[in-house]
């Protein structure tokens, strides 16, 4: 658990090196500053890479925007093959991104975000994870 929560700490390390035009926008992206966001779980993995000891932490670092069923990136990985830190940070990263209030949009109800994670089982995210974070959610 602790280097999971590590992981997560750190999912979002490569943002560092986005401009902040890019990352403090107060509208939503536009396709060119959508692909520069894209690198970030990239720009992270590189910034940890060479830190052996740290494997699975960087997996979830650079895994955590890959989908279950393989429409992710960076790398566009799929199922099983996923990374499982990874697994476990999309889904909480996407609730967190949800419930957030961000200066174009207000954020949604907890109830309206847990439940588009439900529907996104299996495609987006493993069922499995979904289904412990449905667990947790209820608690």
């Amino acid at each position: 658990l602790g280097r999971l929560r590590l992981a997560a700490m750190l999912h979002d390390l490569g943002k560092v090196e986005i401009v902040d035009e890019i990352l403090k926008k107060t509208a939503p992206l536009d396709s060119r500053e959508q692909l520069v966001m894209r690198e970030h779980p990239e720009l992270g993995f590189e910034m940890l890479g060479e830190v052996r000891e740290l494997g699975d932490v960087i997996d979830g670092v650079r895994f955590h925007h890959e989908r279950w069923d393989g429409a992710g990136y960076p790398c566009g990985l799929k199922g099983e093959g996923i990374p499982l830190f990874a697994r476990i940070i999309a889904v909480a990263d996407t609730y967190d991104a949800m419930v957030s209030t961000r200066p174009y949009r207000k954020g949604l109800g907890p109830s309206v975000a847990y439940d588009e994670i439900l529907k996104n089982a299996g495609t987006q995210f493993d069922p499995r994870v979904v289904i412990a974070f449905g667990s947790a959610f209820s608690d």
